[in-house]
């Protein structure tokens, strides 16, 4: 869901205040695949320091 809502915020700075906005969708984007590969995501581990439960 974060991806998600990364992606979408992305996408309307993107489109509307400054094309730089794309970088952030290449980010989350290199993120996710690095994950796929190590099944270790930097969120995850952001999240659970603050306690978040899965």
């Amino acid at each position: 869901m974060i991806a998600g809502l990364f992606v979408l915020v992305a996408i309307l700075l993107g489109a509307t205040v400054h094309p730089k906005g794309n970088d952030l969708m290449v980010v989350v984007a290199a993120n996710l695949i690095q994950s796929a590969f190590t099944g270790w995501c930097p969120m995850m581990a952001l999240l659970r320091k603050l306690g978040v439960q899965e």
